[in-house]
């Protein structure tokens, strides 16, 4: 049987599910068969799509009028499409990308295959591309992206101040540009090194 499922949402611009339903009723799909949702790509909470797969059975096939329909991402969609493969569920996509993707053809199921080391190494880019960014951040003194309150100056003078008795925190916060709980992420209240003060002076 083949099960069709339709999405618009207002951030694309596509308020009318008529012209993807047309497409799916001309490709064989029965209006009563055809699942829609009105909701951004990225919502996890689409009943729509969630009552689809739960209507789907071994040996049905979905058809959805793009790729882009279906998943909030190339790795969520594949992750959704090898869903359907297990349960013996096939997928055909009517028009753009992924247009050639007919996942009950030899065609269809090596275009599929494309996607997804496609999707695997979208991921792994990323991944690399956060490592790279960390390292920067923390040769640039700072952790996670997250630039540092006070500067190696700021932290020695922090270290002088809070040794002295006679220092005024409030005011050598004041001074510094820095809240009380900050000040103590770098020295404890006898002027000691702490981790955030540590890697400050170690950058």
């Amino acid at each position: 049987m083949l099960i069709g499922y339709a999405r618009v949402s207002k951030a694309d611009g596509s308020q009318s599910l008529d012209l993807q339903r047309d497409a799916l009723t001309a490709a064989g799909v029965e209006d009563e068969q055809i699942y829609s949702d009105l909701a951004s790509g990225k919502k996890d909470d689409r009943s729509g799509l969630e009552a689809c797969l739960k209507a789907l059975r071994e040996g049905d096939v979905l058809v959805v009028w793009k790729l882009d329909r279906l998943g909030r991402s190339l790795h969520h969609l594949v992750k959704t499409v090898s869903m359907l493969s297990e349960r013996g569920v096939g997928l055909k996509v009517l028009t753009g990308q992924g247009a050639q993707i007919d996942t009950t053809t030899a065609a269809g199921r090596l275009s599929f295959g494309i996607f997804a080391a496609l999707a695997e190494f979208e991921s792994e880019l990323i991944r690399e591309r956060t490592m790279a960014g960390l390292q920067a951040a923390r040769a640039r003194g700072r952790k996670g992206g997250r630039k540092f309150a006070l500067t190696k100056t700021q932290v020695r003078m922090a270290q002088a101040a809070m040794a002295s008795r006679d220092t005024s925190v409030s005011e050598l916060c004041k001074d510094l540009g820095v809240k009380p709980v900050t000040l103590y992420r770098y020295v404890d209240p006898n002027g000691n090194l702490r981790d955030y003060g540590k890697r400050v002076l170690s950058a």
